[in-house]
């Protein structure tokens, strides 16, 4: 229990490994689940309840979790533990979301939590192999952040997500961006990466350094945004043309 709990490091995390390929596997599982299921889900009042309250409760655990083993080992500070990364603030706002079904909660979270989460999940920044508690929180809490933004926009969005509410939460993004620019002068941290790429190989560590990093960063952002958008599009749209065509040949 204290080599799993503990941050003696037996064994380093290795990308794409077997243990790695498992949790990736576990994660398009449950998409694929949540599709083949959707609509059982949506129509069932008692079982969606028990799916929104088990995704807040397991990232209410995840995050209670990580900072208890933080302050047991004797690791914990501002620098690094705060949860101001962009997982972690979808994190919040995702919980947050579940509790309230607030829809402009929903609507950020389904763009800062989805795809970040994932990439995240494909690229950890991870010190620890399976099965070491911050292996299985990491995996288990990303898959969550990910699952919940897809579970919130299907079931809770009671408005068609748009090309503005991209450029709107954009603009929130870039305004927290700002504010962690502050937050990480203050205290000498790196959350967002804004000062630095983190330490694993990810898709940030190819986009140069400077002010060329920044510049790399929103377009980023802003490209990923869009490509979500559009797939979002695509599948409501198909999903109306289905709905009006079976409309259609009920009344023929």
């Amino acid at each position: 229990m204290e080599n799993w709990f503990g941050n003696i490091m037996t064994e380093p995390f290795q990308a794409f490994s077997i243990s790695h390929i498992i949790m990736l596997g576990l994660y398009i599982l449950g998409i694929i689940l949540f599709i083949s299921f959707f609509q059982q889900i949506k129509n069932h009042k008692g079982i969606n309840e028990v799916l929104r309250w088990s995704l807040f409760t397991l990232l209410l655990l995840s995050e209670i979790s990580y900072q208890t083993w933080a302050v047991v080992n004797g690791v914990w500070n501002t620098v690094e533990h705060l949860p101001l990364h962009l997982c972690g603030i979808a994190s919040i706002l995702g919980m947050l979301a579940l509790m309230t079904k607030n829809q402009k909660l929903v609507q950020i979270t389904f763009f800062i939590g989805i795809i970040p989460a994932m990439l995240a999940l494909v690229t950890p920044e991870l010190p620890h192999a399976f099965p070491h508690y911050r292996f299985m929180k990491f995996f288990i809490h990303h898959m969550i952040i990910s699952w919940t933004g897809i579970y919130l926009v299907s079931i809770y969005m009671n408005r068609r997500v748009t090309f503005k509410h991209v450029l709107e939460t954009f603009g929130y993004l870039n305004v927290y961006a700002l504010l962690m620019a502050a937050v990480n002068g203050a205290l000498g941290s790196n959350y967002l990466y804004l000062n630095q790429t983190p330490e694993a190989t990810t898709p940030l560590s190819f986009f140069g350094s400077g002010f060329i990093y920044f510049i790399n960063l929103e377009i980023a952002a802003c490209f990923l945004f869009t490509l979500q958008w559009s797939v979002y599009r695509a599948i409501t749209n198909k999903k109306s043309n289905l709905e009006i065509q079976h409309e259609w040949n009920y009344e023929k």
